[in-house]
């Protein structure tokens, strides 16, 4: 598959976004086959990861993030230019990485699981690229 790359436009400082099906309809209609698909973020400070897409749960894992890295704190990265040294704690813990198969140019994921993009200093338009490994 020839690299493919997403918009996502975030709604908030720290939000969750399911991104399977765009990630689908990237892969529909190319010749992909079977493998291993890496989606990627080009950025520090926003993750994505695997799980349910279920809005409460969304809403939690937003709030978590929030609780167990609070924006405001005694950061050194804040002592600069920018005061978001929370979204880049955030985000590292997270990943911006991730290895989804593929059979049949379908993703392959659990009955409730989805890609999440997670936003950790938006809102912003966010960049997903997509390669076949």
């Amino acid at each position: 598959m020839c690299p493919a790359t997403l918009r996502v436009a975030t709604s908030a400082q720290t939000s969750v976004h399911p991104i399977g099906r765009q990630i689908q309809a990237a892969l529909d209609g190319r010749e992909v086959g079977d493998g291993l698909l890496l989606v990627s973020v080009p950025h520090t400070t926003c993750a994505v990861t695997l799980n349910e897409p279920e809005p409460g749960l969304l809403d939690d894992l937003a709030r978590s993030l929030e609780q167990l890295v609070p924006w405001r704190g005694s950061y050194a990265h804040n002592r600069g230019a920018e005061d978001n040294a929370a979204a880049h704690v955030r985000a590292a813990l997270l990943g911006h990485q991730l290895l989804v198969p593929v059979v049949d140019g379908r993703l392959q994921v659990g009955v409730w699981q989805d890609v999440l993009l997670v936003e950790c200093d938006g809102p912003r338009s966010r960049t997903v690229e997509l390669r076949m490994v």
